[in-house]
């Protein structure tokens, strides 16, 4: 028990799915901090993408040859990167049941739930046997885990994001708004720092034999951090003020399909391109260089991590602007800005310079902090508080099923059977629906 008796135990039965849930509650009494709020949103998120690009790495260098052997190396990371595609098409689930929870119950279990579920299936891969040891068996494994991670990923983003816009001044939303959106690349830096330091430190027999686990297994280390953390913070005050005015609906997903459809369909459709841009920015920038640009492993990785210091740098910058313009305006900006950049990808990847490399991973990163801070928020707005939960992370996560799950295995099949450019008009295409989607999008002004 905490100091004031800041955790109370309480029990909650749920009738229609027969099941009991049991979490920590804090005293309604207790004012949330500003350090409590923003570090509580930033460190999960932290964690969630830590445990999420760890695997993305692992797709492109690892798991082809330990999980999906074949003669025919090109055909091995495509069907890795299917595993890859798993988790996002499993996130909008997570988003169901635990934005379900979320909107009735709270944000605080839910996120502290979905922290858990992320953690463990993240740890148990790092103990997967590899196909030589079990067969078939071990890829069948790999993909279990990897939906675990879809579903504790998609539970988790909202309710981080909903944690800080939701104790935010109203001028101040999308600056709160945007401190859990750079857990993304935090959590990338430390997973492509851990690979990179590994590949260093040890022989390429050791990394694939036993290094490679080190980061799976050693993040529940990090689980524990923000376990911790996320159990010292008290609910929303536009959660509180919700349940106090008795606005609680039945089945939240069925009343976002019933009354905020259009927000759902064209809020996913405006979304797709940040994720688009972020998975080639990464995954196939990573792919493409080290295996057809004849780029080493080593510097891929390190181009990598130096582009993601501009996405962190720009995630502030454009939540100071959001707060200025609107949010709306930010993104749209951002967005044809991605899609003039989606022109150049034949200059920047056609040969193996690694100066041209480099300088297209960070003006695409540059680009994903723009379009990335902001969004949250913008997604958030767009449903009242007693939906707003399933409402902005299965908004979110749709839009990661058509941005991002099978996006790398498309950009590495358009690069080979054509050309690299036409990963680029694939970019464009995308960012041109999600202009039209931010141009028609009906966004009223919901109570916070």
């Amino acid at each position: 028990m905490y100091k004031y008796e800041l955790l109370i135990m309480k029990l909650y039965f749920c009738k229609q799915k027969k099941i009991y849930l049991f979490y920590m509650e804090a005293n309604p009494n207790q004012k949330n901090s500003l350090k409590h709020v923003l570090f509580g949103s930033l460190i999960g998120t932290t964690i969630e993408f830590f445990d999420f690009y760890i695997y993305a790495n692992a797709a492109v260098l690892v798991f082809p040859q330990l999980f999906f052997p074949s003669s025919n190396s090109t055909m091995a990371t495509l069907e890795s990167l299917a595993t890859f595609s798993i988790a996002f098409l499993s996130r909008p689930l997570g988003s169901a049941f635990f934005g379900h929870y979320g909107d009735k119950i709270g944000r605080k279990f839910t996120l502290v739930a979905a922290l858990l579920t992320m953690g463990i299936s993240t740890v148990t891969i790092g103990f997967l046997p590899s196909y030589a040891s079990i067969g078939i068996a071990a890829p069948l494994l790999l993909m279990l885990c990897r939906f675990g991670q879809g579903v504790g990923l998609g539970g988790e983003w909202g309710g981080a994001v909903l944690l800080a816009i939701e104790n935010a001044p109203p001028n101040k939303r999308a600056w709160y708004g945007m401190f859990p959106q750079l857990g993304a690349p935090i959590g990338l830096l430390l997973s492509g720092g851990t690979f990179l330091l590994l590949t260093d430190s040890m022989s390429n027999e050791d990394f694939m034999d036993y290094g490679w686990r080190i980061p799976f297994i050693a993040s529940a280390l990090l689980v524990i951090v923000g376990f911790y953390i996320r159990t010292k913070i008290t609910e929303t005050p536009s959660f509180e003020n919700s349940k106090k005015e008795k606005e609680e609906v039945k089945v939240p997903f069925l009343t976002i399909v019933k009354s905020y459809k259009n927000q759902l369909i064209f809020g996913t459709f405006a979304a797709i391109t940040t994720f688009l841009v972020f998975y080639l920015m990464t995954v196939f920038t990573l792919s493409w260089a080290t295996s057809d640009l004849g780029i080493v492993k080593r510097d891929g990785l390190l181009i990598q991590l130096f582009s993601v210091l501009f996405f962190a740098v720009f995630i502030p910058v454009s939540a100071v602007v959001a707060d200025k313009i609107g949010r709306r305006k930010m993104l749209i900006a951002a967005t044809a800005a991605i899609a003039v950049f989606g022109f150049f990808f034949s200059y920047f990847l056609s040969t193996g310079n690694i100066g041209l490399v480099t300088t297209f991973a960070c003006i695409g990163m540059a680009l994903m902090g723009f379009t990335y801070g902001p969004l949250g928020t913008f997604l958030s707005e767009l449903f009242p508080t007693n939906v707003r939960y399933s409402g902005a992370s299965l908004t979110f996560n749709l839009a990661g099923i058509l941005g991002a799950a099978f996006a790398p295995m498309i950009a590495i099949w358009l690069a080979k059977k054509y050309d690299v450019s036409y990963v680029g008009f694939y970019l464009v295409t995308a960012a041109l629906i999600s202009l039209i989607s931010f141009l028609v999008i009906s966004k009223d002004e919901h109570k916070f």
